[in-house]
């Protein structure tokens, strides 16, 4: 049940969340331009109506149709919802539009199965073109005379029994659902499937909507992050509240929330009770928002706010975090249940503890070897693919460039949009069976924290060691002592002594070896590079680098730098008065090889640079 109903709220969402910019859009211009907005404009004001009868609606089925039956459905589904919005355009069509798109999209799908293969050459424009067209003004039709009224007589419904609530007062009970099922990522649903629908439609008559107000408030999550932020007995937990608090609140991605909450199903007591808390407040005050408040940050939520409710709608939230804190502090302080953060380090610590050797693959949920020697791309994976998986992605990705792997990148998506051929995909422990369903030949990494997941730290390790050959000396201490970057000045030599380009290639990958970078094997390697290229490579550069069947070789990005200022026999007959030699993971290299390429650009830049001391190279090329 809870998996359906996961699947649904991820339809709307997806159906919502890429026009969520033209209905913030909607609310700013009826917040501005309306009778009692903030600038009155009488003529401005006459974009209100239609956006909210046709074009929120229109983009909705429109998007709606696209996911299902690609750009033709998209169309159809558009001509599709126009039929709905006109049957009564006394009502706002949003559920319709839910409904008629995804719907719309599919006929197109299977009518374009059908046809297929059945299409005489020649002919292929001419029918496609028109069976289109049918097919949209057949659904019109049935949308002006079936869906419409049928739409609107639900939403007649909905919107009774919501003023009977707030009429009696007894909106804030709804909080007893609304907040567990936001823990279990079913806040879309919610928010855009009911209350976005209901909001528009209360917005039209008054406004303003408090159905704006019930899912957004950032306040009851707040109120959970503090209480662990001041009482939490657990380190990780206690220091990772600060910044999951951060993005919550001014970030608006309240799903960091809920591995929090989950913890201890205690703590739905204090967001129940503060959201509970904060419609009482808004109901007794009528307060409301114009327009949604997404994402829901403190901004948004109050930014959406009639101009003469400001500060009322920003107590709202204290409100909320005020009595969400007081029920959860005792909660935080004095529970003695597991924690699933500790339960994450742990499991994580386990795996570590058996992985005693290293390894370049790792196994994927199917039983697949992923060579994570050549990953350039992982996936963070979250319910609607723009809160807490781009808060996740940001933070594997700076953990990932401090270690050297600026050539892996992180993209954020929703889980039903993973890319097919993912090799590497990460997501909250909940959504682990959704994504091995979209890409089961991926590595799967659930985690619980979005900010401090020891899982980010287990996936750098592992590609760290994955860059290690399996057959390289694992006792020598080299890869362990290495602190260095790229380039670091004891590995520059100014007119060694050396008597040929043999003695140089062996003193540059001792010198690597002994820094950190490589294995002894490496020295091997650039000698079979140079057996099958000559590595210089022109203006009296020389690059020796390792042959590439050997790069597992590599422990660090590293170079080091000799200067001849009387030259060098490279053999071949070639010269020269610089040489560069390299060992990379990845591109980590790069920048410093563009200042090189700038700065060597004629054979005269070479011959002053050869002339140079270690201090200026060092400073010339870091």
């Amino acid at each position: 049940m809870k998996e359906k109903l996961q699947s649904f709220g991820r339809f709307l969402s997806a159906m919502v969340m890429p026009n969520i910019g033209a209905f913030i859009a909607w609310g700013l211009i009826t917040a501005l331009f309306i009778a009692t907005g903030w600038t009155p404009n009488e003529k401005l004001a006459t974009l209100v109506s239609p956006m909210l009868t046709y074009v929120l609606p229109i983009l909705i089925a429109y998007e709606g149709g696209h996911m299902v039956g690609g750009k033709r459905g998209a169309v159809c589904a558009a001509v599709a919802a126009l039929g709905v919005i006109q049957s009564d355009t006394s009502v706002t069509m949003l559920m319709g539009a839910m409904i008629m798109g995804p719907l719309a999209g599919w006929l197109t799908k299977k009518m374009d199965a059908a046809f297929e293969g059945h299409i005489k050459p020649g002919f292929e424009m001419l029918v496609n073109n028109f069976d289109l067209g049918i097919l949209a003004m057949l659904l019109a039709i049935i949308g002006f005379y079936g869906m419409g009224p049928l739409m609107a007589g639900i939403l007649a419904v909905l919107n009774a029994g919501a003023n009977v609530l707030v009429k009696h007062g007894l909106l804030p009970l709804i909080s007893i659902f609304v907040e567990p099922a936001k823990v279990l990522f079913l806040n879309n649903a919610i928010n855009h499937g009911i209350f976005t629908p209901l909001g528009a439609e209360q917005v039209k008559e008054a406004g303003k909507s408090i159905f704006y107000m019930i899912e957004t408030n950032p306040g009851p999550g707040t109120g959970v992050l503090l209480a662990y932020m001041f009482f939490s007995k657990d380190k990780t937990t206690k220091q990772s509240a600060p910044a999951a608090l951060i993005v919550h609140l001014f970030g608006g991605i309240h799903e960091i929330s809920f591995p929090y909450i989950l913890m201890n199903p205690l703590l739905l007591l204090a967001t129940i009770g503060g959201s509970m808390a904060a419609m009482f407040w808004n109901t007794l005050l009528g307060l409301g928002l114009t327009g949604p408040a997404s994402p829901g940050s403190i901004f948004a939520y109050v930014g959406m706010a009639p101009k003469n409710q400001i500060f009322l709608v920003f107590l709202s939230a204290v409100v909320a975090a005020g009595v969400s804190f007081a029920i959860a502090s005792p909660i935080v302080r004095f529970s003695n249940a597991k924690k699933s953060l500790d339960e994450a380090n742990t499991s994580v610590n386990d795996m570590h503890a058996q992985a005693k050797g290293i390894s370049a693959y790792a196994e994927t949920e199917s039983g697949a070897r992923l060579d994570l020697r050549t990953l350039d791309h992982i996936v963070f994976a979250c319910d609607a693919g723009m809160g807490s998986s781009a808060m996740g992605a940001a933070v594997l990705q700076r953990k990932l460039s401090e270690a050297g792997f600026d050539n892996v990148k992180v993209t954020h998506c929703s889980v039903s949009e993973v890319p097919t051929d993912a090799k590497l995909v990460v997501c909250h422990k909940d959504l682990a069976e959704r994504a091995y369903k979209c890409v089961p030949n991926a590595k799967i990494v659930t985690i619980t924290n979005f900010m401090t997941a020891p899982e980010y730290d287990e996936i750098v390790r592992d590609l760290t060691n994955a860059r290690i050959n399996t057959n390289a000396e694992t006792t020598d201490g080299k890869a362990e002592d290495f602190h260095g970057g790229v380039l670091i000045e004891k590995n520059i030599l100014i007119n060694p002594a050396l008597k040929n380009k043999e003695e140089v290639i062996s003193k540059i990958g001792e010198m690597l070896y002994e820094s950190g970078y490589v294995t002894k094997k490496y020295t091997e390697a650039m000698f079979e590079k140079e057996k099958v290229f000559n590595t210089a490579i022109g203006n009296e550069i020389a690059v020796p680098h390792g042959i590439e069947s050997m790069m597992g070789e590599i422990r660090n990005s590293g170079m080091a730098v000799f200067t001849f200022p009387n030259g060098m026999d490279w053999g071949d007959g070639n010269t020269v008065k610089l040489v560069i030699g390299i060992a990379s993971v990845g591109d980590a290299h790069m920048q410093t090889l563009q200042k090189i390429a700038v700065a060597c650009e004629t054979t005269e830049d070479v011959e002053r640079i050869s002339k140079m001391n270690k201090d200026e190279i060092y400073h010339l090329f870091k």
